[in-house]
């Protein structure tokens, strides 16, 4: 049964694919991420719709973790002010991996002073709780939202609504993961149609025999000029309801061909004319703008992946607003999606680990879609002149220049696993690695966004090592 309502859309209209997205994800009754799951139920893992890779293995987390640790070190080892923070992060495994492994370098376990989670929906929250700080630990009120004591390193683990309840402060070392966290954002889908031509209005004269006499507008009224090839507007991708009546068809066919598919309750319409969206986010770059001219081209946007991009460039390398007397931090952004391309019908609904369509059961199926690597890279160096961007590279690059091979094999031996257990090992880190068509390896990236030093230093995972300090 649907959580999303049709009501709303009845007094709405049709509503920009975005807001479907963003009512189905985290809706306030009953989205897929805030509870509409119901209790119990988990989302992650074998039991859940997905397994994402710190779920597959543990050596994910860890390497994610030595790279922070690399870039602390190569940034001075700040002794103070580290901020850990992580955005969209699930059950908690990947921050776990994390800070187990940074447990191991006391001098950086000790210049962190908050780590941060990100997280709207309180069940994930109670769940990252008990993972993060004991089964027994209590949340208390903060100045962010609420903490508890984390069980690794000692320090305060404190969970904010939004990433805009964490002030940006000139003097913190902010290090930031976004692990699938962008591709669950909600994006705007465009068009590219020609302009609608509106005739002039027609004029009449009074004859001097008295009689009305239409002016040559009369026959362009009947008979519209076409557009100028040049004249294309961009039209919006709308969600509307789809008819009791098309539900029952679809159903049907899918019944007679042997076939058990969840009914489509919505569908995709295109605009009748511009929306204000349409007016003004395909105009933003020169990327969507020279696709404009092409009939029937479609872009991907999505705003809020810009306006986080920008954020976490901020916070790394200040502004004219805030003012770091020197850049520090890094991000690290770990998701698939196109890397040199602007993505096109790519969203997609999952459940129970098999491909839905993304307009059935809304608010118990997964939504996501491609993330524009380009596009971030874009947003952070424009908000910020004190970063660089490093990447994407592909995941498998990343992990195997992080030492993922060399890890799973002292895994094995310090383990003294079983042979079961070692092959289970190795099937897990490899599909990490998988370089397929389809593999994780492949299709997932890593972006980075670091302080500006003129090209100076590339990351580790990104061809560089760890700078002398």
């Amino acid at each position: 049964m649907a959580i999303v309502s049709f009501h709303s859309f009845k007094t709405t209209g049709p509503v920009p694919l975005a807001s479907y997205m963003r009512m189905c994800l985290t809706g306030d009754s009953g989205g897929y991420y805030t509870g509409a799951i119901g209790q119990g139920r988990d989302q992650f893992g074998v039991e859940g719709d997905f397994v994402t890779s710190p779920e597959i293995s543990q050596i994910f987390g860890e390497l994610v973790g030595l790279w922070f640790i690399a870039e602390w070190m190569s940034q001075g080892r700040p002794s103070q002010g580290v901020q850990l923070i992580e955005v969209g992060p699930g059950r908690g495994t990947l921050m776990d991996d994390m800070l187990r492994t940074i447990r191991r370098f006391p001098a950086m376990a000790d210049s962190i002073e908050h780590v941060f989670m990100v997280e709207a929906s309180p069940q994930l929250r109670d769940a990252q709780k008990k993972l993060l700080c004991g089964p027994d630990a209590q949340f208390t009120q903060c100045d962010f939202g609420v903490q508890s004591n984390g069980r690794h390193i000692g320090k305060p683990v404190v969970w904010a609504e939004s990433l805009k309840s964490i002030p940006i402060e000139a003097e913190k070392v902010p290090f930031i993961v976004a692990h699938e966290f962008f591709d669950t954002l909600p994006i705007h889908t465009f068009q590219s149609a020609p302009a609608a031509v509106t005739p002039p209005r027609p004029s009449s004269t009074t004859s001097p025999g008295g009689s009305d006499k239409s002016t040559e507008t009369d026959s362009a009224q009947a008979h519209p000029s076409p557009p100028p090839s040049s004249s294309y507007e961009w039209r919006e991708m709308m969600v509307s309801p789809t008819s009791p009546a098309a539900m029952a068809s679809a159903q049907a066919k899918s019944k007679a061909a042997g076939r058990e598919e969840l009914a489509e309750e919505f569908q995709l319409i295109l605009s009748s004319k511009p929306t204000r969206h349409s007016r003004h986010l395909p105009e933003s770059s020169p990327r969507y703008q020279r696709l404009k001219h092409t009939p029937g081209s479609v872009v991907e946007i999505c705003p809020d992946a810009s306006l986080y991009a920008a954020d976490f460039a901020t916070r790394i390398g200040g502004t004219s607003s805030v003012r770091k007397s020197r850049p520090s931090g890094a991000a690290l952004i770990l998701d698939y999606g196109t890397s040199d391309t602007v993505p096109i019908n790519s969203l997609r609904g999952v459940r129970h680990h098999r491909l839905v369509s993304p307009f059935s059961a809304p608010g118990l199926v997964d939504l996501s879609a491609d993330v524009d690597f380009t596009a971030i890279a874009e947003a952070a160096t424009l908000a910020s002149d004190g970063v660089e961007v490093h990447g994407p590279v592909p995941q498998a690059d990343f992990l195997e220049l992080m030492g993922i091979r060399e890890r799973a094999e002292i895994l094995c031996k310090a383990s003294g696993a079983k042979k079961d257990t070692a092959d289970g090992a190795e099937k897990s880190w490899k599909r990490l690695v998988d370089r397929g068509p389809s593999g994780m390896g492949k299709v997932y990236k890593a972006l980075a966004i670091l302080p500006e030093n003129d090209g100076r230093r590339r990351p580790v995972g990104f061809g560089g090592d760890v700078a002398p300090s």
